[in-house]
Formats: C-alpha cells, structure tokens, sequence
C-alpha cells in the first residue's frame, strides 16, 4: 500500500508542484492549505508523513508542529518543514520544535523525494513493533512506554526515539553526527552538542530507577547502551520480544 502524505501549503504553485512529484512516485496525495483545514485531515486519517509549509493563514506552521508533537497519537507524525524561509535560525527552531527535516524553497524535486523516502525509512526503522528489554529496562515502540520493573519512566518524544535506537543497537558506539542522522535525520542543521543535551535529559529520566549509567559516553568517540555491569555479569540482555 502506498504512503499517504499530506501538504500544507496555502500557495497553489507550490502545492500542485510537491503533489504532481510525489504521485509521480507513487505515493497518495492529500492536500491543504492551512493548520486548522489540516488538522481536521488528519483526525479523519493520519498520514504517513507530513510537509508543511511555515507561512500559512492562521496559525503558523511552527505552532501545527508543536500541536502535533504534544499529541499522543501525532507525536511520532514524520514532519518535514518546506517553506522560502532560509535564516539558520529557522531551521534550528523548525527541528528544535518537532520538525524531522527541513527543506528551503526553491528546491530540487529528486531530493525532496529522496528526503521524503529516507524519512518514511528511518520511521519505519524507529516505529519496528518489537520491544526490547535488557538491563531491567523495557521499551515497546508500539505502546511508547518505558518501564524498569512496575516503574513506568517518562520520556520526551527525542529521547524516547534516542533510546530505541540505542536499545536496538546495544553495545555499539556511535557517533553524534551518527545519532542525529539516525533519530533526528537532520545533521545538516542541528550542532552536535543538540545530542549531549538530549542525552543529558534522558539520563536524568533515568536516573530514578538507576539505568541512567547504561547511556556511557565514549570519549572522542560517542555514546552507546551498555547492557552489562562492570564486573562483566550480565544485567538481563534478552532479545526483542
């Protein structure tokens, strides 16, 4: 079944250029032209993936991100941002906000199809089914819980998508372009001290049930999910359920 994505783009140009190319790739095309018109469109159905337009009648395209991204059912919504606004300062608050990819008008047409497929990817990547449980520590993608035991630890949209990833690929280090190219997908805007900070919250979301020490950074190299003890006995690593 082809991927359903949705513009918001209250320029008619604009629009009709972005959905001729993508159903040219054969993705289903929905279209509208302002925040309150879209949100409507995805409480009748949620799309695969969403590209929005900043500028728009009402409220901004910005202010749509965060609605969406404070939304249980919206918050894992891939959003790409493609708007004439240049500034780096709005890219960083774009992507800083929710934003997964940010795209400036004028643009090419192949890589704006090539960003949306590596996007669609990488949330299909990050959205697996599989839960996966080591070191006491329990994360279901499906459910979007993290529990250590009865304990239920909350997280924010980024660091629960920062765990998953390093739960997933437990043991092995990776780098901070890596990490943002991985859970962010936007290396190119964000500086790599974005992923210390992120890291920083993450750790002390887990610092309740003492997994914060699991997140080890790796000096001049990155961060990694270490599911053993120091001692080198095992803390419960089991396979993805």
């Amino acid at each position: 079944m082809p991927a359903q994505v949705l513009i918001v783009d209250p320029d008619t140009a604009s629009l009709e250029l972005i959905a001729q190319n993508l159903a040219c790739a054969g993705y289903t095309v929905r279209r509208s032209r302002d925040a309150d018109r879209a949100l409507l469109e995805i409480e009748n159905q949620l799309p695969d993936l969403l590209l929005l337009e900043w500028n728009l009648p009402g409220p901004s395209g910005l202010g749509l991100i965060r609605r969406l991204r404070g939304a249980p059912t919206t918050r894992d919504l891939p959003i790409i941002m493609v708007t004439a606004r240049d500034a780096e300062c709005d890219k960083v608050l774009a992507l800083e906000s929710g934003a997964d990819d940010y795209i400036t008008k004028p643009f090419s047409p192949r890589e704006m199809l090539a960003r949306v497929q590596c996007l669609l990817r990488r949330r299909a990547t990050l959205a697996a089914p599989d839960a996966v449980q080591m070191a006491g520590l329990r994360l279901d993608p499906a459910t979007l819980r993290v529990t250590a035991g009865a304990r239920q630890i909350l997280l924010g949209r980024v660091e629960f998508k920062l765990l998953n990833f390093l739960m997933h690929h437990p043991e092995r280090v990776h780098t901070r372009a890596q990490l943002l190219d991985q859970v962010w997908g936007c290396q190119a805007y964000l500086d790599e001290r974005t992923v210390d900070a992120h890291v920083g919250r993450l750790r002390n979301a887990l610092q309740a049930s003492g997994h914060q020490r699991h997140i080890e950074t790796v000096r001049g190299s990155g961060y990694r999910f270490v599911a053993w003890q120091q001692q080198g006995s095992a803390l419960g690593w089991t396979a993805p359920a």
